[in-house]
C-alpha cells in the first residue's frame, strides 16, 4: 500500500526521551519496551533510533554517526554501476513494506532484531506516510529491498537485504537516486561496516550529525518519490 502524504501524526507520545548527546560509551540513550509509533516518531526526530538485543530495547545515539552523502553525486565502484545500468530488475517505491521487513528478517535467521512487534510498528508508520520501503523485483518474486523512517528531510535507513546478487545494492543506490531527487538532506545509515564503506558511506561526529538531522525535521514532512531512471542516474 503507498504511504499517504501528508503523514498522518499518531497520538502524543507519554515518553521524553534524554538529550542524545548524553548516550553513555555504548551510544545508548534509554532502554524501554514502548514500540508505539509515537515512541518512534519522536525518537527519530530526536535523532535516536531503536535496536532491540534479546528482550531489551535500547535507544541508540552513537558517536560517530554512520551517513550516506546524498549532497553530490554518487561515486559507485565500476562494478556496481555497471550493475545499475544493465540490471534486469523492476524497481518499486512502497509496493511491498511488511514483506521488506519480512525479508530482512528472513536474511538474518537466529539473530534478527526485526521482531513480530517491530514489523507491527514500523508497519504503523508505514500506513501513516512516515516510513518507506524500495523493492527489486524479479518478476513477480521479490528478491530485495531497503526500508526506513522519514522524518522532515532525513530518511534513517533501517535494513536491507537481498535473494539474488546485487539486489540490495539495486534497492540502496535507487534509493539514495530518490532521496536526492526528492530534495533529501540527509541519508542517515547509523552505524558504519565494511559493506556500507564499500557503497561510499562515511561517519560523522555525533554534534555534526545531530546539528544537521535537527535543521532537518525543522523542515517538516517531505515528499519521498521514486527516481525516475535508476539506469539514466547511473550513467
Amino acid at each position: 500500500m503507498p504511504a499517504p502524504f501528508p503523514p498522518r501524526e499518531p497520538d502524543p507520545p507519554e515518553v521524553v526521551f534524554p538529550d542524545p548527546e548524553d548516550a553513555d560509551e555504548n551510544g545508548i540513550v534509554a532502554v524501554g519496551e514502548d514500540y508505539s509509533a509515537s515512541t518512534l516518531l519522536l525518537a527519530y526526530r530526536s535523532g535516536i533510533f531503536p535496536w532491540p538485543h534479546k528482550k531489551l530495547l535500547p535507544w541508540f545515539s552513537p558517536d560517530p554517526r554512520a551517513i550516506f552523502p546524498i549532497d553530490k553525486p554518487p561515486r559507485w565502484a565500476r562494478s556496481l554501476r555497471r550493475t545499475l545500468k544493465t540490471h534486469p530488475y523492476g524497481i518499486t517505491l512502497d509496493t511491498a513494506f511488511t514483506e521488506v521487513m519480512k525479508g530482512c528478517a528472513d536474511a538474518r535467521p537466529g539473530h534478527t532484531w526485526i521482531s513480530a512487534k517491530m514489523i507491527a510498528a514500523y508497519s504503523e508508520l508505514h500506513e501513516r506516510g512516515f516510513a518507506h520501503s524500495v523493492e527489486v523485483w524479479e518478476g513477480q518474486s521479490l528478491v530485495g529491498g531497503i526500508y526506513g523512517v522519514t522524518v522532515g528531510r532525513t530518511f534513517a535507513g533501517e535494513s536491507m537485504f537481498h535473494r539474488v546478487t546485487d539486489a540490495s545494492k539495486i534497492a540502496f543506490a535507487a534509493l539514495a537516486y530518490s532521496l536526492r531527487e526528492s530534495g533529501y538532506e540527509l541519508f542517515d545509515v547509523q552505524v558504519l561496516n565494511p559493506h556500507l564503506e564499500s557503497l561510499g558511506c562515511i561517519e560523522l561526529e555525533r554534534s555534526e550529525f545531530l546539528d544537521a538531522h535537527r535543521a532537518s525535521v525543522a523542515k517538516g514532512p517531505h515528499p519521498l518519490q521514486l527516481v525516475r531512471s535508476l539506469k539514466k542516474s547511473a550513467s
